[in-house]
């Protein structure tokens, strides 16, 4: 199963920048998603931006993580 999370949109330098996820940052690609912009939300995967995702469901989608997280609910 591949998973892909919603990641804030820090910083861009060409196709790269930085994106943050539960106040980590990290590097990810953004060749997959050039129209995006700081500020917006996409969702990650293997350290790719595969789409634009609307705020609200990106903050709703990261709610629902953390609350399985809390719960200690894990998938193998």
């Amino acid at each position: 199963m591949c998973l892909a999370i919603p990641a804030k949109v820090k910083s861009i330098e060409g196709h790269e920048g930085d994106v943050e996820v539960g106040g980590i940052s990290r590097k990810a690609s953004f060749m997959l998603t050039p129209e995006v912009m700081v500020g917006d939300y996409v969702l990650l995967h293997t350290g790719y931006a595969i789409s634009i995702v609307d705020e609200t469901e990106a903050k709703e989608t990261l709610k629902l993580l953390e609350e399985l997280a809390q719960q200690g609910a894990v998938y193998s």
